[in-house]
């Protein structure tokens, strides 16, 4: 690390210090480690055997956020020594023609996860194109025999930031099971399967949507708050119960910085502990996907 890159992460420490006392920014170094650690072991031991984890990543077009998430994965899996090969296709390429390439991939052997880059262009039907990976390789876990798995709650493949999200609550808080959970926002990258996997450790769920009614009289009842609505700072002060866990799911910008749906200044006073954005949800995100690259190659090799 350079000492330009030092004095900036000094710098942003005091910054946060000031803004909100240390101890309720939840940084998630120490789980940031301790997944990075069990990736590595992981790894090594799928080498000592000889299988190298491997995964593509296809692309449909030139969606920045995409291409960033991309290099991101890319970066973080070379790192740890696993495979990453990328299909950068044409925004014209017809839905057909990305089915077809994705029944190729889930012919290679050599290949254990498939992850298809959201969103796709209009053109195409999303739930078409997912369902054609196949649900051993669906490392996003988004099939619908895997999502059928997560509800029977013997889940093969989480989605990758439902997962973080799952991981950093537990890493937060004694004891999940009694506490009241509401989650802002119902998608199947966010709130559904995390609404399922707080049920799995005995919370009491409540999922909020555009459509319901007294939103934040139902917020404020939240031990823990989970927002993934896509509507940058609209959870304020007045959505949070004294004292609760939030998680700040959202990733949006605003005159070039990225905010997350929870106004992080209004509510810094009332809060327990809340996760940053940008912050260890997005780090966990990535690791998160790795972690169901590495299972799914266990699973191939009758390893899991």
């Amino acid at each position: 690390m350079s000492y330009y890159s030092i004095f900036l992460k000094k710098l942003y420490n005091k910054y946060i210090h000031r803004r909100c006392g240390i101890s309720k920014i939840i940084d998630g170094k120490d789980l940031i480690a301790k997944v990075e650690n069990e990736i590595t072991v992981n790894v090594a031991m799928l080498k000592k055997t000889g299988i190298v984890p491997s995964l593509s990543i296809v692309r449909v077009g030139e969606n920045k956020a995409s291409i960033a998430y991309s290099r991101s994965i890319t970066s973080k899996a070379d790192s740890f020594g696993i495979y990453v090969e990328q299909y950068k296709l044409e925004e014209l390429i017809s839905e057909k023609e990305l089915i077809s390439i994705i029944q190729k991939i889930n012919e290679r052997k050599e290949i254990n996860g498939i992850l298809v880059e959201l969103p796709l262009p209009q053109s195409m039907r999303q739930k078409i194109v997912l369902e054609t990976i196949d649900p051993d390789k669906d490392i996003d876990g988004f099939h619908p025999i895997n999502l059928g798995k997560l509800l029977a709650g013997n889940p093969a493949f989480v989605p990758a930031t439902a997962q973080s999200i799952i991981e950093t609550i537990k890493n937060s808080v004694h004891s999940i099971a009694g506490k009241n959970a509401v989650i802002i926002g119902r998608s199947i990258v966010v709130g559904k399967p995390v609404a399922l996997l707080l049920l799995k450790e005995n919370a009491t769920v409540t999922i909020c949507h555009s459509y319901t009614k007294n939103l934040t009289e139902i917020a404020k009842t939240a031990d823990i708050l989970v927002a993934s609505i896509g509507k940058p700072k609209m959870i304020n002060e007045n959505y949070i119960k004294e004292g609760a866990i939030v998680i700040d799911a959202g990733i949006n910008k605003i005159d070039g910085k990225i905010v997350g749906d929870v106004d992080f200044d209004r509510v810094q006073d009332i809060v327990g502990r809340i996760t940053p954005v940008p912050g260890n949800i997005g780090a966990l995100t990535t690791l998160m996907l790795l972690k169901n690259t590495i299972r799914a190659a266990k699973i191939q090799n009758k390893l899991d």
